[in-house]
């Protein structure tokens, strides 16, 4: 019934298996990858057929979390997988930026690929699994599909690099000193084709280690996808790349010059405009079976690609007259807002970010439900791409996958530089609101965020940069890279790079390659360009940070206490009382741990104090010898009962109260009225024993006790 073929491997510390034939058989290709015991399964489909006029690649890829997987239900009202996860949708792209760039040019046919995590281990992170088992349905599919890719994780202990550390080992790296990197490698047997880290101050020289291990290390996996594929693998699909080298002449005939003339114009709006005048120009000039020929778009796009890169490569200047390796004018503002924690309005050339920092309390911790279990987040970085950035009047919706994708190159770039959580027990919040667009804003969203998080005054361990670069590679080996590339140059060029880190190291670097043939020699120069970029960019947000402010007087302030974890139940109180009374007398937020650690937070530093007081009062023992203000709470014949520390009554003897003899305690006492107290001790029984007579009533000073008076001699 079924025809199954399955291979296996030993792979780092587990054992790596691809099985296909026995699920999902009316699938194109279908392929379950398990590591440990993480599981993916992943299934792709093509349609035989373009649909008529479409000019770009329709590839859809979806990664699935089934929390079934690690044996939970999902949490919520519904109880069921919803709208993808950050995970999910950055999974997914993790997946689509390497396979992308190798279908056969020209392949138009929509493609779906889905990957479905079907068990999970807790230590293997399905992720790499997923992209194994979509490089290995891609390549038994009979897609023209110009791979296998293989794919690993990399981290960096004590200046070694380890192949796929577990998911603890990679959860939470700014409070594991000792590891250092969470880079995922992508690539084919003789290319990397897809690089994305979270760093900590690593040099140029051991991230590009990193690159290379991971590249070797995975050359086993794609051994085994083709060793999969001998067995497995579908007859190719019958496609033959359209040959549209008449139309393309046609179209240089017809637009050559006005369209190298329209991209002379530095200004990017201008440009656009002469660009789409060239365009309707060429247009015009064609025939209309021309017209309609599906490979127009194409056509063009070769058309612009070989004006902007050809020149770029032969003079090394670019479409906006700069040279390769200079950045575009940059102008830092901080405090641009006037009640936000903190703001910085970041323009570098035709790209602009506003950036503000907001600091909240522990109540605003994101709390994220993953299938290797909750946790929460105190750094949130949100990036926001409106339409008319671009000068477009396009629809407006929730955050897309791009704008999932650039925060969190943002996030992991700045999350390295955070004070640990102890120092600065604050939520930080950066939003990034792209105000234009013109190349490279994530690395706006990286140098903006820096400085409006200095600005709210979060005191980051050093400045955080980031640069865009590019590279143009031309058939013959030559080859151009460029610094803080354009919108254009991105779009016609063959790599996007784009590194970000302090003056010692980097924080974040991720690369994706359209090409093959990037060697280590070109990376290891784009590496050491986009460091001078950064230096120069650093050196630009400085004059700005001269005049930062001081932490700002609309956030909250916090301070922490700690109290041992046995005195949590009585500073919360039976249903919250105590803890609610707190917060409503003193005006203070409170939050606990469980490890004992309480955070007070209010503007007002008074309330922060009260609240201080209140639990130090319920969590402190009273010390023996001290003097403390009470109030009596209750007269009896032998003396009376004062509250003096938080709820603590103590017993002061009628004999305790003044120097001299007294008939009954109420002939100088009464309920509620305040005294002073000195703590003499506690009995045999462990009651308090108190004093007011040792203590002056007025001023609260200790008096010496009276000499005793001798007797008379007889």
């Amino acid at each position: 019934m079924f025809n199954e073929s399955k291979k296996s491997m030993q792979w780092g510390e587990e054992t790596l298996t691809l099985e296909t034939g026995k699920v999902a058989r009316q699938a194109d290709g279908c392929v379950i990858a398990t590591l440990g015991e993480t599981s993916v399964m992943a299934a792709v489909t093509f349609a035989k057929a373009p649909k008529p006029g479409q000019d770009f690649f329709p590839l859809t890829v979806h990664y699935q979390e089934k929390y079934y997987a690690a044996g939970k239900v999902p949490g919520g009202f519904f109880k069921r997988e919803a709208r993808p996860t950050e995970k999910e949708t950055l999974t997914a792209r993790l997946i689509d930026r390497p396979i992308r760039p190798l279908f056969v040019e020209g392949f138009k046919h929509e493609v779906l690929v889905m990957c479905t995590v079907l068990s999970h281990d807790l230590v293997n992170d399905p992720d790499m699994v997923a992209m194994i088992a979509a490089s290995a349905a891609l390549t038994i599919s009979g897609v023209p599909f110009m791979g296998p890719i293989g794919a690993a994780r990399v981290g960096f202990v004590d200046g070694e690099y380890i192949l796929n550390p577990e998911i603890d080992d990679m959860d939470e790296l700014r409070t594991k000193p000792d590891q250092r990197l969470d880079l995922v490698v992508a690539g084919t047997k003789d290319a990397v084709m897809m690089v994305e880290s979270e760093a900590y101050e690593l040099t140029e020289a051991e991230m590009l280690g990193a690159v290379k291990f991971a590249h070797d290390a995975f050359q086993p996996v794609i051994d085994l996808i083709i060793d999969l594929a001998e067995d497995a693998a579908k007859e190719p699909f019958d496609f033959q790349a359209p040959d549209y080298a008449d139309l393309y002449a046609a179209v240089k005939a017809a637009g050559e010059d006005q369209m190298r003339a329209a991209f002379a114009l530095t200004d990017k709006q201008e440009r656009t405009a002469a660009v789409a005048a060239a365009r309707e120009a060429v247009k015009a000039a064609l025939s209309e079976e021309q017209l309609e020929d599906a490979n127009l778009g194409s056509a063009m796009k070769k058309l612009e690609a070989g004006i902007l890169r050809g020149d770029v490569v032969k003079t090394g200047k670019r479409i906006d007259g700069r040279d390769t390796t200079t950045v575009r004018a940059i102008e830092s503002q901080v405090g641009f807002l006037p009640r936000t924690h903190g703001s910085a309005l970041f323009t570098r050339g035709e790209t602009q970010g506003l950036v503000v920092t907001t600091l909240g309390t522990g109540d605003d911790e994101q709390i994220i439900d993953a299938l290797h279990g909750n946790f929460r987040s105190n750094f949130l970085l949100h990036y926001n791409f409106p339409p008319y950035s671009v000068g477009e009047a396009g629809r407006v919706g929730p955050p897309g996958r791009r704008e999932i994708g650039h925060g969190k190159l943002a996030w992991r770039a700045l999350q390295a530089v955070l004070p640990a959580a102890t120092d600065f027990p604050y939520t930080v919040r950066v939003v990034s609101e792209i105000t234009e667009s013109n190349g490279s804003s994530s690395m706006a969203s990286v140098c903006g965020g820096s400085l409006s998080m200095m600005d709210a005054g979060v005191p980051l361990k050093s400045a955080v940069a980031g640069v865009a670069m590019g590279l143009i590679l031309e058939e013959d080996g030559s080859y151009a890279i460029l610094t803080d590339i354009l919108g254009d140059e991105d779009h016609l060029g063959d790599m996007d790079f784009k590194v970000a880190g302090t003056e010692n190291g980097i924080t974040s670097l991720q690369m994706d390659i359209k090409v093959a043939g990037i060697t280590p020699e070109i990376m290891e120069k784009a590496l050491a360009q986009a460091k001078d970029g950064r230096m120069h960019i650093l050196g630009e947000m400085n004059k700005a940070l001269s005049g930062a402010s001081d932490f700002s007087v609309h956030a909250p302030r916090i301070e922490t206490m700690n109290i041992p974890t046995d005195k949590i139940r009585e500073v919360i109180g039976s249903g919250g009382k105590v803890i609610r009374e707190i917060v409503e007398v003193s005006g203070a937020k409170v939050d606990i741990n469980d490890d004992g650690v309480i955070k007070i937070a209010s503007p007002n530093g008074e309330s922060i104090q009260k609240a201080y007081d209140m639990i130090h009062s319920i969590v402190a023992e009273p010390e023996e010898g001290q003097i403390y203000n009470g109030k009596v709470v209750k007269i009896v014949d032998f003396g009376a009962f004062v509250n003096f520390f938080g709820k603590r009554d103590g017993l002061v003897h009628v004999s305790q109260i003044e120097n001299r003899r007294l008939n009954h305690p109420s002939d100088v006492l009464k309920e509620g009225q305040e005294v002073k107290v000195k703590l003499l001790g506690f009995d045999d029984r462990g009651k308090v024993r108190l004093s007011m007579k040792v203590v002056d009533q007025e001023t609260g000073e200790e008096v010496a006790p009276e000499p005793k008076k001798e007797k008379a001699e007889e």
